[in-house]
């Protein structure tokens, strides 16, 4: 008797049920969308803001040394200290070397252009091919300093052309394809390099032409990382000397930037490395925000269908009065009653809860191509997640009315006083 009441409430109530499934499965459908996209957002939020720049730089180990006695700073110079070319193919080679989205090696030397002295010339990868086993990476300032601007072609890395900064090559007069005299060289200028810092005033060049000009081989004075990283939380930013062995673990294995410049220390030798704190301070904000908003969406979008649903099941109810009213005249109490809706509302939520699930991993999908322009991935653990959230609202929607329904007192509702 009770599955056939199920069915017949179902059978001649279409029209509102059909209204208030199409509710849940419109707030169940957001939600599963925006719960898709926040749980893999980090990756993609992490992938968009690497197009704004390395998040990582790692220099000498004596650059941080700080000797200080009776208030004289001690601490040696250290211009000659240098780290070595040689190491860097070290870092696509540690534990999170597949996050390393690029690098670029930079050393400055002093150069004389002609009648001009001490001008700075900065070389750097461009986008130099590094073999590393069977990988062929490509990786230089054109992955690491996405916003250069150059007018004219960027110099081949194997070549001894050079770009020449804009107001540099406004003071010296200089436009692309003419040559410039390098500490007694001429060498061509490929391009004119505009950055908004200071290698507008600079000359940049590939690295073996600086290494050459200070008769350094090999030798590198800093480089700028760019990884994927996930954002900063409290124990990302704990001392792993006061971890336990399995915090430690933890730690070291999640790809904090904390935990991969650590890595970058033991790969390469007299290294320091640490995360550029503009940058990972404000990947961490902007997806916090990006989360916050997602939220947001999801509690309006299930609040609305529990409101559309409490509206539904109230005119649903007082339109079965009389069916409540002789279940109470036959001898039904009011937890049948209210078992008998709330069934009901359960099995409502779990059709809607199915047909939102599959709309909203479509959803997902094509957030995830619109905007990050890769596929969102759909955990299998989710379904149960959004089949219960539908049944919370159905009967946070439902509450109201069905407490109404018990209520009823049978003469008056057989009466249609109600």
């Amino acid at each position: 008797m009770f599955l056939r009441l199920l069915y017949e409430s179902f059978r001649r109530q279409k029209r509102r049920k059909l209204l208030a499934g199409v509710a849940i499965m419109l707030g169940v459908g957001v939600a599963t969308a925006m719960i898709a996209v926040a749980t893999d957002i980090g990756d993609k939020i992490s992938r968009e803001l690497r197009t704004y720049g390395a998040n990582l730089i790692v220099t000498p180990q004596e650059d941080t040394l700080d000797v200080e006695i009776g208030g004289v700073n001690l601490k040696p110079p250290s211009d000659d200290a240098y780290l070595n070319e040689s190491d860097l193919a070290k870092i696509k080679g540690m534990f999170w070397g597949n996050n390393i989205v690029g690098f670029a090696p930079m050393l400055p030397v002093r150069v004389s252009l002609g009648d001009e002295n001490n001008v700075t010339l900065l070389g750097t990868y461009f986008a130099r091919h590094v073999v590393l086993g069977k990988q062929d990476f490509v990786t230089g300032v054109r992955t690491t300093h996405p916003w250069w601007k150059v007018q004219g072609a960027w110099p081949d890395d194997s070549s001894e052309d050079v770009l020449i900064g804009d107001h540099l090559a406004a003071k010296l007069n200089r436009t692309v394809g003419q040559e410039i005299e390098i500490t007694g060289h001429p060498h061509r200028v490929a391009g004119i390099l505009s950055t908004g810092g200071p290698e507008d005033s600079q000359v940049v060049a590939p690295l073996s032409l600086a290494q050459q000009i200070v008769g350094k081989p090999g030798a590198v004075r800093r480089i700028y990382v760019s990884a994927l990283t996930k954002p900063e939380d409290a124990f990302a930013r704990r001392d792993p000397k006061s971890m336990s062995p399995e915090m430690y673990d933890r730690w070291y294995c999640s790809p904090y930037a904390q935990s991969i410049a650590f890595q970058l220390q033991e790969a390469i030798p007299h290294s320091h490395a640490e995360q550029i704190r503009q940058v990972a301070q404000n990947e961490g904000t902007v997806l916090s925000r990006i989360q916050g908003l997602m939220l947001l969406i999801t509690l309006a979008a299930l609040l609305a269908s529990a409101l559309a649903v409490s509206a539904s099941m109230a005119t649903a109810v007082v339109e079965r009065r009389g069916e409540v009213g002789l279940m109470k005249a036959l001898g039904a109490g009011n937890l049948a009653v209210a078992v008998l809706f709330f069934a009901e509302a359960a099995l409502l939520a779990l059709l809607a809860g199915v047909a939102g699930f599959v709309g909203g991993a479509l959803l997902a999908r094509q957030i995830g191509h619109s905007i990050f322009d890769s596929q969102i991935t759909i955990q299998p653990v989710l379904l149960p997640v959004i089949l219960t959230i539908a049944v919370i609202v159905t009967f946070a929607g439902s509450a109201a009315a069905i407490r109404r329904a018990v209520k009823f007192d049978p003469v008056y509702a057989l009466r249609g006083d109600v």
